[in-house]
């Protein structure tokens, strides 16, 4: 046995190595820090507070999957009033010029870390409006957009399933080791 282990290049004394590894410092470091990311991000991903940042016709679906219907609280998507209560914002509508920098604002208003969830073709490219001269052909070129829901306008299944992989970004996310790194 140990001959073939040797012929195929596998060190036989493995459990002494992985023992060395499991050892390091800065091994057992890296682990607290990943189960604590892991933590951290568990309860993110079960208490987002969205700011509702209704602009047209998207806003009455986004209202309609807060409803009893659909039921975001379940989820533990609450929505907020004010943006320094939220870490996650909707743009659900048709973004103006003169609206722009308002959303900028409100953006730069909101705590780290902060999410936003582009709803509807509108505040994804412009869409039916994309040619005239005063609407912005996409919210992500004011503010930087982390999941596109779309549709004209998008049902609040649609707006749910785009929560619900927020939700998976959020828990794969890796932010506390970067940090750490620095």
């Amino acid at each position: 046995m140990e001959e073939r282990c040797f012929r195929l290049g596998i060190k036989t004394n493995y459990k002494k190595e992985i023992f060395m590894i499991l050892n390091n410092k800065q091994n057992k470091t890296e682990f607290i820090v990943s189960k604590m990311d892991e933590l951290v991000n568990w309860a993110r991903k079960g208490s987002l507070w969205p700011m509702t940042f209704g602009l047209a016709c998207c806003a009455v679906e986004m209202m309609h999957s807060a409803a009893s219907r659909y039921d975001l609280d379940r989820f533990g998507i609450i929505f907020r009033p004010s943006p320094r209560q939220s870490d996650v914002m909707i743009v659900a509508g048709t973004l103006t010029n003169k609206m722009a920098p308002a959303l900028r604002k409100v953006y730069d208003q909101m705590s780290e870390p902060r999410w936003v969830v582009s709803m509807g073709s509108c505040a994804n490219g412009g869409g039916y409006y994309h040619y005239s001269y005063s609407v912005v052909r996409g919210c992500d070129r004011i503010v930087p957009v982390d999941i596109y829901v779309p549709g004209c306008p998008p049902t609040a299944e649609a707006l749910l399933y785009g929560l619900l992989q927020l939700q998976k970004k959020i828990k794969r996310s890796r932010k506390t080791l970067y940090w750490l790194q620095k």
